[in-house]
């Protein structure tokens, strides 16, 4: 193995009306967030299901942040109520897994909040530098190592 410090990798699912054009916004400002964060654009926090928060552990994510519209003001009403709940329903997951359930977080941001999404990122970068990697990577190493003996 490698001496050198993995770097942890953060995906950011953020809804297309609010948090998205929020970190639309950050760029235009010129605010930045940290390289390892990956943001992914989706048409409504609502519609992401737990497994897509557990997929990405799996593939090889050491947190997950879900940026939603501010309740409220969810462009479908309560997309970011259901995914509240689908988050809180992961984190639970999560921790009887044996996984810090801090790696996982919902927010709500409106669109014209770019300060307000790139501080969120930051904490949750912070976070996420806290923890270390996930655990889930020496897991699937030693499984890669199994296979191959």
């Amino acid at each position: 193995m490698s001496s050198a410090k993995k770097e942890t990798t953060i995906v950011a699912f953020c809804c297309i009306y609010c948090a998205y054009a929020a970190a639309d916004l950050a760029g235009s400002m010129r605010l930045q967030y940290p390289s390892n964060i990956r943001i992914l654009r989706t048409p409504c926090t609502g519609r992401l299901e737990v497994e897509y928060f557990m997929k990405a552990f799996e593939d090889g994510a050491d947190g997950v942040i879900v940026a939603g519209c501010e309740e409220g003001s969810c462009h479908f009403k309560e997309g970011n109520l259901v995914a509240k709940r689908r988050v809180n329903y992961a984190k639970k997951l999560l921790a009887e897994a044996g996984l810090e359930s801090d790696r996982l977080r919902m927010v709500n941001v409106s669109a014209a909040s770019a300060r307000k999404l790139v501080d969120y990122l930051k904490e949750m970068a912070a976070t996420i530098e806290k923890l270390g990697p996930s655990p889930l990577h020496t897991v699937k190493q030693l499984a890669r190592q199994e296979s191959k003996s």
